[in-house]
């Protein structure tokens, strides 16, 4: 074709409005804002001003391609605007996130006395949904029926949409069920806010309703149903019923479907299922899936294969994002591995995420839990804004490591800062005191929880206080305080005050809490074992073999104390009596040199608390051998001078083992930390934090 005829030809085109405005329309579309400038450009060139009707495509095309500047400044030289010119700026405004400036085109509109379409009803109630306000929901649903425009489709899939998402799922369903048509869209939009207003059983039924009726069914009812779906004791079994559905209809290859799917099974704990898929779709692989597939193994306690799932997300080039940096070192603290915590902290550091005010409240948290309170102090302090989570982070750490004076210096810090403490800062602050022994602090704390802030104390915070006053040898208050109390003590709570007892030496309130236990909690060893030990105490040896009897009665076994330390990237257990270790021969010979030395500066075993009427010397030869020492016996040989010792134990370390590794701690001069299933001990020359009061 020659060039003249080429430009004939689009000189004819430039004065057809039908074909121009086709054309802009493709451009819509395509988001192709560049030739659709081109043609503006050629319009005004060719001396043509365009009219309303084509200006109302070039503002159309203009605000779907993000280029509000053009648009607006189109709006405002035209000559002559019609609802369909305002529409499309509200429309503009509301879908590119400008909520101001669509409710201000919004109001001009009707102040120039336009009436409102559809679709810029639809725009105006889906800015009220995003931003959450009910009220200016329910003013535009007042208008669309005053309007008549209530029955339109799309007005009342946003309507039901807009309810739903500012909680009012009752309103939400009486605009649903008023609608003559649905289609896919409302029953995504019912779906959805089912989903995430907690009705996940709801937004099944909705989804299964719809199925029924024949509607077409795409990725987002799919995406918004799985969602769903995990919160369902049945998630799984229903999960794989919709996978096969998505794979019939060719969905699986959906990248947010994909995600949702690996999601419903990691929270289902069907992780073969979730990894299958993740593996399925690995070419698409993403930070959403991986985080899912992650969250799904610590939730199975499976550290090491979560850790695999991130290394190898790294490998495809996944960048985490805080979700899964907070995921990972919640699974260390709750393992208390150092290691992995300290190298996911340098990963942090290493993609911008320390200033992420979450991801550093679980990182004060994870080297709380690993023993490291100075780390923990330095990672809160860096924080520029700390959160609500991050100041109970905190208090929580200074509670498990017994500092209870800087529990509630950080507390009065949080109430200067115009922070409101909740129903978990006092739990750990009630906690920090009965540690510490602050026992009319915590008083204290208790009575302001309802005076100052209003929040009605919970299970949690009795028991915290029976603790407090237990632990003080305050029995006959704690049993006052118990009879007080508006329900019946849980079982941590009867188990605190049965601890006390023990340690104070109470038998007949000691027989009340463990009663009180063995119907709560049946099958807990440590009940029938605080008992047995509080008759040894006082000598009743026959009501120590009944103890024993019931137990074996009752099938109910002890809970054998086992103690395990990190060397390097590997983790030693060791159990009371365990010579199982590849170097035992060199532990037994450090535990020997050990028990030699100290007994030479002063070191006398304490056999009281034993509940076997054994020889003084046997008595002595279990104590000897109980796992935290081999486990400081071990630590000693494999790990370099100056390195703090960090011991966990999975039950409370005993007197006689506190005693002894104080006199270690001098002797080699060691910081020892030692993390028993109550609290944090850190033995430093001789003397440890707790102040012997634990």
């Amino acid at each position: 074709m020659k060039i003249r005829e080429r430009r004939f030809l689009h000189t004819r085109m430039l004065r057809d409005t039908t074909a121009l405005a086709h054309v802009i329309q493709s451009y819509a579309k395509t988001k192709q804002v560049y030739k659709g400038k081109q043609l503006h450009a050629q319009l005004i060139c060719a001396g043509r001003e365009p009219c309303t009707f084509l200006t109302n495509h070039l503002l159309n095309m203009y605000a779907k391609c993000g280029e509000l500047g053009y648009a607006y400044r189109l709006f405002d030289e035209m000559p002559q605007r019609n609802i369909v010119s305002w529409t499309a700026m509200i429309s503009g405004f509301s879908q590119n996130g400008r909520f101001p400036e669509a409710l201000t085109a919004f109001s001009h509109m009707r102040a120039a006395g336009e009436k409102p379409t559809q679709f810029a009803i639809s725009s105006i109630i889906q800015v009220a949904a995003f931003l959450g306000s009910l009220e200016f929901g329910e003013q535009m649903h007042s208008l669309s029926l005053k309007s008549g425009l209530s029955v339109e489709l799309f007005v009342g899939s946003n309507l039901a949409d807009m309810y739903s998402k500012c909680g009012d799922l009752v309103s939400a369903c009486w605009v649903f069920d008023e609608m003559p048509v649905k289609d896919e869209v409302s029953w995504t939009a019912m779906i959805d806010g089912y989903s995430k207003n907690g009705n996940c059983g709801e937004a099944v039924l909705a989804f299964k309703k719809m199925h029924a009726q024949g509607i077409t069914t795409d990725q987002h009812v799919f995406c918004s149903v799985l969602n769903a779906c995990g919160g369902l004791e049945y998630a799984s079994e229903f999960g794989k019923s919709l996978h096969s559905c998505i794979v019939k209809l060719g969905f699986e290859t959906e990248i947010f479907v994909g995600n949702a799917l690996t999601d419903v099974y990691s929270k289902s704990r069907d992780m073969e299922s979730a990894s299958r898929v993740f593996g399925f779709n690995s070419e698409y692989m993403n930070v959403v899936s991986c985080t899912s597939l992650i969250d799904g193994y610590v939730e199975m306690n499976q550290i090491d294969k979560a850790l695999s799932t991130f290394l190898e997300s790294r490998r495809h080039g996944v960048e985490p994002n805080e979700f899964t940096f907070s995921s990972l070192i919640k699974a260390c603290a709750s393992e208390a591995a150092l290691e992995q915590g300290s190298q996911l902290h340098a990963q942090v550091i290493k993609t911008h995420f320390d200033d992420d005010p979450f991801v550093c409240s679980v990182l004060v948290d994870m080297y709380g839990k690993c023993g490291l309170i100075d780390s923990s102090i330095r990672v809160f302090d860096e924080i520029s804004d700390p959160t609500e989570i991050a100041w109970n982070s905190m208090i929580g750490v200074f509670a498990q490591h017994g500092c209870g004076k800087e529990a509630i210096r950080v507390f009065d810090r949080l109430v200067t800062r115009g922070m409101r403490p909740n129903e978990i800062t006092f739990v750990s602050l009630l906690m920090a005191c009965s540690h510490a022994g602050l026992v009319e602090e915590g008083l204290g704390f208790f009575n302001l929880m309802q005076k100052a802030y209003r929040i009605e104390p919970r299970q949690e915070h009795y028991s915290c206080i029976i603790d407090l006053l237990g632990r003080a040898g305050r029995l006959e208050e704690a049993e006052a305080f118990i009879s007080r109390m508006p329900f019946e003590p849980n079982a941590f709570g009867w188990c605190s005050l049965l601890g006390a007892c023990r340690t104070h030496g109470d038998k007949e309130r000691g027989e009340l809490a463990a009663t009180k236990l063995m119907k709560l909690d049946p099958d807990n060893s440590g009940t029938h074992v605080l008992l047995s030990n509080i008759y040894a105490t006082a000598g009743q040896w026959e009501d120590v073999r009944s103890v024993r009897k019931m137990m074996r009665d009752s099938r109910v076994k002890k809970l054998p104390g086992y103690s395990w330390v990190d060397v390097g990237n590997k983790t030693h257990v060791f159990g009371a009596e365990d010579w199982s270790h590849p170097q035992k021969r060199e532990i037994y010979e450090k535990l020997e040199s050990l028990s030699n030395e100290i007994k030479g500066v002063g070191y006398v075993a304490n056999v009281d608390r034993l509940s076997c009427n054994l020889e003084e010397s046997l008595k002595e030869r279990i104590l000897h051998h109980h796992s935290e020492r081999i486990a400081v016996a071990f630590a000693l040989i494999s790990m370099p001078v100056g390195k703090p010792i960090i011991v966990k134990k999975n039950i409370r370390v005993c007197l006689d083992c506190h005693t002894y590794i104080k006199f270690i701690s001098k002797m080699v001069g060691r910081k020892i930390i030692v993390r028993d299933n109550s609290r944090f001990h850190h033995f430093v020359d001789g003397l440890c934090s707790c102040g012997d009061y634990w």
